[in-house]
């Protein structure tokens, strides 16, 4: 799989990610909630910087309910600014079709977070990530407000591959995590 360019690789994970049942999805889901739920770097956080799920990524929704201050994305222009969301709270669909906190969501800046859960199409064993092609995540990963960080790379067995396709601006995740495994890099 990593003699394709960026572009067929996305294409190819993107397709048998949504070929996932919803049973599938949803087992998925729950191992890989379960065992972000167990990790201390994610039970000592106390703002984190999250996402609602797009087009099969993994579920996150029941670790919303937790006691943290979770952090949700806006995209405007080519930039991510995060809004502080809780659950029953109202969001709006982005232009992408992704759902967002509304405007008037209270901002909080990228270097309050204690943790990044990062989405992903892929991952490989180096760390690097494979994204929709935006760059938004390249962009905020690269800033100096979040080089201290810790990034978990959200990513599914079949899509956490041996070495993807990388450019100079891809910047390498702290830690992945799958359904089925959770290392460092």
């Amino acid at each position: 799989m990593s003699q394709l360019s960026k572009s067929e690789l996305r294409q190819t994970i993107l397709k048998q990610r949504e070929s996932l049942s919803a049973a599938e999805w949803q087992i998925k889901s729950i191992l890989i909630r379960d065992r972000l739920r167990n990790l201390s770097l994610f039970k000592e956080a106390k703002t984190i910087l999250a996402y609602f799920s797009f087009r099969q990524e993994a579920d996150l929704t029941p670790l919303f309910l937790l006691n943290k201050n979770w952090c949700f994305p806006r995209c405007v222009n080519k930039s991510l600014i995060w809004h502080l969301w809780h659950p029953g709270k109202s969001f709006s669909i982005s232009k992408y079709g992704i759902k967002e906190p509304l405007k008037t969501a209270p901002i909080i800046t990228p270097q309050s977070a204690d943790l990044i859960l990062v989405p992903t199409v892929a991952c490989d064993q180096q760390g690097y990530r494979l994204g929709y092609g935006g760059g938004f995540y390249d962009r905020l990963l690269s800033s100096n407000q979040c080089s201290c960080i810790p990034t978990i790379g959200i990513v599914y067995d079949f899509a956490y591959i041996s070495q993807l396709p990388i450019d100079p601006w891809d910047i390498k995740l702290d830690f992945i995590c799958t359904e089925s495994k959770y290392e460092q890099k």
